[in-house]
């Protein structure tokens, strides 16, 4: 259920609201528009007088029911688009492409440091990079834990690139919220509830990724749980979903998933190919199909040496290959008057 209050609604009428919603057990998520408010309903069980109740206050222009049942990142709760905003930049803003790119998983100093300073010169506005690595072996590299959030910060104090990286344990949300801008829940963590339940009691921005084998709407209604907790600073990230040709491709980018859930939802959509892929050669044009189909950005891996990667080698670019990328990139973008938010400075040298 939504309250959309009148044009010119004073803050004492939304208040109003809120105290009878508080009255009957129910929370409210307020959503500030350029022209009215709308005020989204919280909880269970309401009781059948509520909704004339609500319409009767002052300044409530209706109430209207959502039928879907994602209603916080359903367009009924907020028509219109959400930037997240993200250190000086916002995911989602209009004309503006945000490419994320860096390592899987942080390594060393150097590696770091390295790529930073080269994604930032071919045009990428936000730094990522594992510190906490999810691997399906367990005898897989695990990554750094805490000294590789500390190398992230330090390739950001010196590039100023915020830094999106994964959380995978509620109990490491505060450490890693310490230091990211951007915490990233994987494909694995996605219907992990008490993690999605802590993050949206964050205030971070938060990249949810799509899981191997969900739905649309079982990702949103993922997105929900984060937002239900009052954050909704929620960029979704399409990486793929599991198929069955695993010889060519790891997995199957649904680029039609791009204007369905701008179709459904007013959250950002990015899109990940280097895991859709598995292959590098393919991220280019998944990333270009994906720049062409309407996405806010893209999540690259990128890495000085793939074939000396301690993870995901096969499908990283090197240096040279992201800023061959993010050279195609400006016109596909251009066609549809957007360009890169942060800015190309210049080319890496061969």
């Amino acid at each position: 259920m939504i309250v959309i209050m009148q044009t010119g609604a004073t803050s004492d009428n939304i208040e109003g609201v809120v105290r009878r919603l508080r009255e009957n057990g129910l929370r409210a998520q307020i959503s500030w528009g350029e022209e009215r408010t709308v005020i989204g309903v919280l909880g269970t069980g309401f009781p059948p007088e509520l909704e004339h109740s609500l319409e009767a206050l002052a300044g409530v222009e209706r109430v209207t029911r959502i039928t879907r049942p994602f209603k916080l990142a359903s367009r009924d709760f907020k028509p219109l688009d959400t930037a997240v905003p993200v250190d000086g930049l916002a995911v989602g803003a209009e004309g503006d492409f945000v490419v994320m790119a860096g390592p899987c998983s942080v390594e060393s100093r150097e590696q770091v440091l390295q790529t930073a300073r080269s994604v930032r010169k071919s045009g990428a506005a936000v730094l990522r990079g594992g510190a906490f690595k999810p691997r399906t072996s367990p005898y897989s590299f695990q990554g750094l834990g805490e000294d590789g959030l500390k190398l992230l910060a330090e390739a950001r104090a010196e590039t100023g690139l915020p830094i999106v990286t994964e959380v995978l344990d509620v109990r490491d949300v505060e450490i890693v919220a310490a230091y990211a801008d951007i915490l990233q829940i994987g494909a694995r963590n996605m219907q992990n509830y008490p993690l999605l339940r802590e993050v949206g009691n964050t205030r971070h921005s938060v990249l949810l990724k799509r899981g191997l084998s969900a739905t649309i709407e079982e990702w949103l209604l993922a997105a929900e749980y984060i937002m239900a907790g009052g954050n909704l600073n929620v960029i979704l990230c399409e990486r793929g979903i599991r198929g069955f040709d695993s010889q060519y491709t790891r997995n199957v980018l649904d680029i039609s998933a791009v204007p369905v859930v701008k179709r459904l939802s007013h959250l950002p959509v990015i899109i990940d190919p280097s895991h859709a892929a598995g292959k590098w050669y393919l991220v280019k044009p998944l990333a270009l199909a994906a720049a062409a189909a309407g996405a806010d950005g893209l999540l690259i891996e990128v890495h000085p040496s793939p074939d000396h990667a301690l993870s995901d080698g096969p499908q990283s670019l090197n240096l040279q290959n992201f800023d061959d990328l993010m050279c195609a990139l400006q016109p596909i973008l251009a066609a549809s008057g957007r360009r890169l938010a942060g800015g190309r400075l210049e080319p890496v040298s061969a």
